[in-house]
């Protein structure tokens, strides 16, 4: 295949380059604005939970939770959860039906047929 590039005037192609580099340089640029967000996010956060005359706490101990708590706190969420249901019969009925065959099993409907 053969392009005849002759008949592209200069400044249609002035036009594509100049296109061309303005996509490329906004998409680099939102790289770098979606890049550099979540520092600006969190310098923000930080600046407003900061008060005026307040510093950083860097090493704030962390309470020791043991098994028995962690115990007392499972059979609270379970015994909260468990009432909020209400108490329902289960009634399971099984009836013979007398009609067994049904198409909708039946292999000969498939989708797929031998072409002979």
């Amino acid at each position: 295949m053969n392009f005849d590039f002759s008949n592209i005037s200069g400044s249609a192609l002035t036009v594509a380059i100049v296109a061309y580099c303005t996509v490329f340089f906004a998409l680099a640029l939102f790289a770098l604005i979606f890049g550099r967000l979540y520092r600006v996010r969190e310098f923000i956060r930080a600046r407003i939970a900061r008060k005026p005359g307040e510093t950083e706490q860097e090493n704030v101990p962390v309470p020791e939770v043991t098994g028995d708590v962690n115990a007392a706190i499972g059979t609270a969420l379970y015994l909260f959860f468990s009432e909020l249901h209400d108490e329902e019969k289960y009634v399971m009925t099984i009836r013979k039906v007398s009609k067994t065959y049904s198409p909708w099993s039946s292999k000969i409907y498939g989708i797929w047929h031998k072409i002979s």
